[in-house]
């Protein structure tokens, strides 16, 4: 190569296969390391070091104190450097299985990985779930870097064992290229300087491929896409959008459309902070300005009008969760699209793969560090590529919606479609002329609580007065919902979280009917809760928490339910094996042990009348 292009690899693999090593023995022998780095090297491999009187080279990545004290890799570390034919940044990432999401952290932004295998051991499980995270993530060029060949005597023959081991396994990936080169991290065989000792070994060295792989070419040749990151409005007779182009080539008098809403229209300039460009390429950071005064947001797309995207609200995708807690179908939570968010569901979970054979398994959830192919649902229509075509606009992450953690890693396959005949209809008569009728402010009382805290009395009470005083109403209960409705579906946590989504798409229809609906359900977490209270309109959604102790609802226990799984009959009661999460901040608290039913039911009725919910 002849320009200083940018290189992003990652090293991966497993435990103790030298990943760490190998970086910092690179830097060293390619003479990247300065005098006061080097010496502080030398002092901490006497502190910390596991090599004798040599340098630990491993010490150059593993910058926490546990990772020093404990010879591992926590955290991805990167590192920025260059030599005279190109510039890289390496992610050297963890080899521990608890620590695969922040592997999966350096994959999402890397071009190739450096997959080492300790030639003592051979290809380990961890080295296969990495190689299978690096190629869901898009990364098509491997180097399979033989690692500490110098202790099984520098032997040609475990080296070829080893490399056709991990091609076998590999061809089921979607790897492009896969260079295998047998290497001693330690003592720098093989990285940048050709070994004395592997004379059968003809090929090129670790840095003299990284320095020739050619990762660019891919992109340039894609369709254009730019995602608009900032709305850039100076004043008033400026408006431009800033982003980097993830693929392609844009020019200026280029016809382009806003990907979600179709409209067109020409770009008019292209700036960077050194002046205007008549062209640019993928990698480029710019602000584009249009012809037209269109509408164009952060987290839109601009493409070229004769190669536009696929647009669709379900699509089937590949996924990496990452959450300790289990994906659960029909749970709400986030996605980022780009820069674009929407809520998404999990609508069905087709299966989950097995790491050791890539052989589907069948699956009820998806559990942390495995991967699943599943049917995703977005409110609202998401513009994208199938990831296999570009891995900018295919990929996204779900966020947990109660703790903000990003929970999965998401790589889009195809577009669902629905049938074509199927439409939204019009309807004549709409929730506000039926309430109207009705005379009445329609909305939802939800009561939550433990099995046993009085709900459904409370709530039957709450419903007895409104009907008396001359109120529209219905009543959704639980157990009566699963007589019917959600007869199919048992008590695990992805059947709760499915049961209480069904009866939130119920009550919003009563909802739109114009009436007061009462809900009572034990609905234990409150992701589903929130999730209804977001399927209708601001101040529709009163939550009434029964609170009650769990001592207090087992003595007593009108259904037997407690006595039953003390017994071992009931294995998931909630509040006992089963999860129950308080309510954050409910309109309303009702606590039972201090009050009876009918004053509990009087307490709502006062809220209703004092928020100004009753006429």
């Amino acid at each position: 190569m002849t320009d200083r292009s940018l290189l992003r690899f990652m090293t991966c693999g497993s435990v103790d296969d030298g990943k760490s090593t190998l970086i910092g023995r690179l830097l060293y022998d390619a003479k990247l390391i300065f005098d006061d780095q080097l010496a502080t090297l030398r002092e901490d491999s006497r502190h910390y070091g596991t090599t004798g009187d040599d340098p630990d080279f491993a010490l150059v990545m593993d910058g926490l104190e546990a990772e020093r004290e404990q010879s591992i890799t926590i955290d991805v570390a990167y590192r920025y450097f260059s030599t005279d034919r190109r510039s890289f940044i390496v992610a050297d990432t963890p080899g521990h299985e608890q620590y695969t999401r922040n592997m999966a952290t350096g994959a999402s932004s890397s071009d190739l990985a450096v997959i080492l295998i300790d030639a003592r051991k051979g290809v380990q499980v961890q080295t296969r779930r990495h190689a299978v995270i690096a190629s869901l993530f898009g990364i098509r060029h491997v180097v399979l870097a033989v690692n500490k060949i110098d202790l099984v005597e520098f032997s040609e023959s475990e080296f070829n064992r080893t490399a056709a081991e991990f091609r076998t396994f590999a061809e089921q990936l979607s790897f492009q290229s896969i260079v295998a080169i047998p290497i001693s991290a330690r003592l720098g065989d093989n990285v940048v300087m050709p070994s004395p000792k592997m004379r059968w070994y003809r090929g090129p060295k670790i840095l003299e491929y990284l320095e020739a792989v050619d990762v660019e070419s891919d992109l340039r040749s894609k369709p254009m896409r730019f995602p608009v990151q900032l709305v850039s409005r100076p004043h008033l007779d400026f408006r431009g959008y800033a982003g980097t182009i993830v693929s392609g080539n844009i020019r200026r008098d280029d016809r382009v459309v806003i990907a979600r809403s179709g409209v067109a229209s020409r770009v008019a300039r292209i700036i960077t902070a050194d002046g205007d460009l008549s062209e640019a390429s993928a990698g480029d950071a710019v602000t584009i300005t249009l012809a037209d005064e269109v509408d164009v947001a952060r987290g839109d797309l601009l493409v070229p009008s004769t190669e536009r995207l696929q647009i669709a609200d379900q699509f089937a995708a590949k996924i990496l969760w990452m959450s300790s807690e289990p994906l659960l179908p029909g749970r709400s939570y986030l996605m980022r699209i780009g820069s674009h968010w929407t809520a998404a569901t999990v609508s069905l979970i087709k299966h989950k793969l097995d790491v050791h054979d890539l052989k589907p398994l069948a699956a009820r959830t998806v559990a942390l560090n495995e991967v699943g192919f599943c049917n995703i649902s977005t409110t609202s229509h998401v513009a994208f590529d199938a990831f296999e075509e570009n891995r900018d606009t295919g990929s996204f992450i779900l966020v947990d919606r109660e703790s903000n953690q990003t929970c999965a890693a998401g790589m889009i396959a195809f577009a669902l479609r629905r049938a074509t005949n199927i439409h939204r209809e019009p309807l004549s008569v709409d929730k506000g002329k039926r309430s109207t009728l009705k005379q009445q402010r329609p909305f939802i009382l939800w009561f939550t609580g433990l099995p046993a805290a009085g709900k459904s009395t409370i709530a039957r009470t709450v419903e007895g007065r409104l009907a008396a005083a001359g109120y529209h109403t219905y009543m959704l209960d639980g157990d009566n919902l699963r007589h019917g409705l959600n007869r199919d579906l048992g008590f695990t946590d992805a059947d709760r979280v499915e049961n209480i989504r069904r009866a939130g798409e119920v009550a919003k229809l009563l909802l739109d009917a114009g009436l007061i609906v009462v809900c009572a359900f034990i609905s234990p977490f409150r992701q589903e809760r929130k999730a209804i209270r977001e399927l209708v309109e601001r101040g529709e959604f009163i939550e009434i928490f029964v609170d009650t102790p769990i001592e207090e609802c087992e003595k007593r226990d009108p259904k037997g339910l407690y006595a039953k799984a003390r017994a071992g009959a009931i294995p998931n009661l909630t509040g006992l094996n089963s999860a129950y999460e308080r309510p954050d901040a409910p309109e309303i608290t009702l606590r039972t042990v201090e009050s009876s039913p009918l004053l509990l039911a009087d307490q709502v009725i006062a809220f209703l009348d004092a928020s100004r919910y009753l006429r």
